[in-house]
């Protein structure tokens, strides 16, 4: 399949399967599709590759020899700065939801499913770096939560003056909710373009968001549910 006619993009890719076939099949579609496009047959060369050169988003394979898409993703989560909120895409020939459920504790921003097709392909990254450069909210400011506190220009959260690592979709999440403080978000809503419409996705975004913005993740403070509708962010 030729990929859809596209405006240029200095957008830098970087595409991790074992698969020879497939990752240079991806290299080709998507920088004909005009993105900067590098590519890595594994784990080790792939983190070579993130601790030297910035990316924009990164597409793992699941199932790979020696080091796994989720492994490589734990490693990449526990980076400092913009490295460890690079966006992952991640593909696999996995159904099971228990799969899926691990990735996105893990912090992944989306699911695609093999075999699939090169469009979807394009769509769902063209969608993730949509909501990684979303516009943020124009009104409210910082918000202040006990010790943390969420700059919404710079999705940035801060936890007694230390910067918290944050994902992508973690940072859109919080965006969506600091759009309208102490009014309840509707689930449904807020999982709209995400990895799981049904909502689970943020679901498991909520319960990480807890775990580094409350003193007492069980009896949340400042991330609520609203039963019944969704969540809503009652800052200070």
């Amino acid at each position: 399949m030729s990929p859809p006619d596209a405006p240029a993009r200095a957008r830098h890719l970087l595409i991790v399967d074992d698969d020879d076939r497939i990752r240079e099949l991806l290299k080709e579609y998507l920088a004909r599709a005009g993105f900067r496009v590098t590519a890595a047959s594994g784990g080790a060369p792939a983190r070579r590759l993130l601790a030297t050169l910035d990316f924009d988003l990164a597409v793992f394979d699941v199932m790979m020899p020696g080091e796994d898409g989720f492994s490589l993703t734990r490693w990449l989560r526990e980076q400092r700065g913009g490295m460890g909120r690079t966006p992952v895409l991640m593909l696999t020939a996995r159904t099971e939801p228990a799969d899926r459920i691990e990735g996105l504790k893990l912090g992944i921003d989306d699911y695609l499913g093999k075999p699939f097709e090169p469009e979807e392909l394009l769509l769902r990254i063209e969608a993730i770096l949509r909501r990684a450069t979303a516009e943020p909210p124009q009104a409210g400011g910082t918000l202040s939560m006990g010790r943390c506190a969420f700059d919404p220009d710079r999705g940035e959260l801060l936890s007694a003056g230390e910067v918290v690592r944050l994902t992508e979709a973690e940072v859109a999440l919080l965006r969506q909710l600091a759009r309208t403080p102490h009014e309840a978000v509707d689930r449904l809503e807020l999982a709209r373009g995400s990895v799981d419409p049904s909502g689970r996705a943020v679901d498991v975004q909520v319960t990480r968001l807890r775990r580094k913005i409350e003193d007492d993740p069980k009896a949340p403070r400042y991330l609520q549910t609203v039963r019944g509708v969704g969540y809503r962010l009652a800052p200070d």
